[in-house]
């Protein structure tokens, strides 16, 4: 219903901004634009569900492996203890645990290809303990808020474009991204859990923070010791290390319950390309949503309306100009990529407003891409708190964010 809400607002407050524009600037190009923007989103939409397609189905066929070998019942067990208080609705054990935990740390590692197929397959996962098919659970909601609050601890795509567009120092928003992230993140959980009325405050959640926030201070002292250089080729490798160990370990988990890893492979690869097509209208639908608001100039009026606010206020407004990064990315990543891009360029990579954008952009995640791929794998329509928590799991992103810069890189 929330997602309903959103959807129409986006195209009537285009709609109207566009009429404006044409009535009182004679502005006769802000309609083709938007028409533009509509056919040009629904080509993306559905490139991004082709693309989505043969990704599926590798790895939808590698968990099915991992299913048939134990691997994930494995981790659901050992993870019991953490999930049974996160996910106080998932029963004890259950294989989802596994799948929630292996798309998380496909997240933090930043392989993107990997963590979307295993998170629909825990979305599927959980799908199939709803007693209410169309409405979302709290553990669902609790999922998606992990998603949606973007935990990355290597951001290798932000530092090879800083490179690319000539920063000193590319990796000068390493430890600075990591931070916000993590805020980010245990925000994220601190208000899902307050709607589900989740009691955080238990020996086991505790200690589980409290060993998460020593790994995050052991990366950022790590990785503070290296290059630039050495820094990329040390994070690149890791991940690729970590995810053919995950492929051929789960092949050589399958061999040792004498399964057939060559027809549970083709088996898991169908559900995944069944999948991507499944997705293709809700991608659609939000992608069309948030062109047709760009395209109506939108997005531009919001920013300077928030740049006069903060002056008229008497503060820094510093910071604004790379707030479109931070505006867009819950709406579209590649929309978030190219406000970056496009900040770093207008005003320098090694620029406060550059090196923000890049915080911005490794901080949170596209919460409505998200919830709209993710909620419509499994045809959930009513959505509850999830806009709520993963709205509010961004902002707590961007203040994080915005705060660390000027701590970090404020003049």
């Amino acid at each position: 219903m929330v997602l309903n809400y959103i959807w129409i607002a986006f195209f009537l407050t285009a709609f109207i901004i566009a009429v404006v524009k044409l009535v009182c600037w004679g502005d006769f190009d802000v309609f083709p634009a938007m028409i533009d923007a509509t056919f040009s989103s629904s080509k993306t939409a559905f490139e991004i569900s082709l693309g989505l397609t043969g990704v599926l189905a590798l790895w939808l066929g590698i968990m099915k492996i991992g299913e048939r070998g134990g691997v994930v019942n494995v981790l659901a067990r050992v993870l019991s203890p953490i999930f049974t208080r996160l996910f106080p609705d998932i029963p004890k054990g259950h294989p989802v645990t596994g799948s929630i935990f292996m798309n998380i740390a496909a997240n933090m590692l930043g392989l993107d290809n990997a963590a979307t197929p295993l998170g629909l397959k825990a979305m599927e996962q959980l799908q199939e303990l709803n007693p209410k098919k169309e409405t979302a659970t709290n553990p669902m909601i609790m999922f998606l808020v992990l998603n949606t609050s973007g935990l990355t601890l290597i951001p290798v795509s932000i530092m090879v474009y800083r490179a690319q567009l000539g920063a000193a120092q590319p990796t000068d928003i390493f430890i600075p991204i990591l931070l916000a992230t993590f805020f980010s993140t245990v925000a994220g959980i601190i208000i899902t859990s307050l709607y589900q009325h989740i009691n955080l405050l238990n020996r086991t959640m505790l200690v589980t923070l409290g060993l998460l926030s020593l790994a995050v201070a052991a990366v950022i002292w790590g990785f503070g010791q290296m290059d630039s250089v050495l820094m990329n080729r040390v994070s690149t490798t890791s991940a690729n290390i970590l995810l053919m160990t995950i492929i051929v370990g789960f092949i050589i988990a399958g061999m040792r319950k004498r399964v057939n890893v060559y027809d549970a492979f083709v088996e898991g690869a169908k559900d995944g390309f069944q999948t991507a097509v499944r997705i293709i209208p809700y991608l659609v639908a939000i992608l069309v949503a948030i062109g047709v608001f760009r395209a109506s100039g939108a997005m531009d009026m919001l920013i300077s309306g928030i740049q006069r606010t903060v002056e008229a206020a008497g503060l820094d407004s510093q910071f604004v100009g790379a707030l479109p990064t931070a505006l867009m990315k819950p709406l579209s990543g590649s929309g978030a990529r190219g406000m970056m891009v496009d900040a770093m360029t207008t005003y320098r990579a090694d620029s406060f407003v550059g090196r923000l954008s890049c915080v911005f952009q490794g901080s949170t995640d596209t919460t409505f891409y998200i919830l709209a791929v993710y909620f419509g794998s499994v045809g959930i329509r009513h959505t509850r708190h999830a806009v709520a928590c993963g709205l509010l799991a961004d902002l707590a992103g961007i203040i994080a964010a915005v705060g660390i810069c000027y701590l970090f890189f404020g003049n």
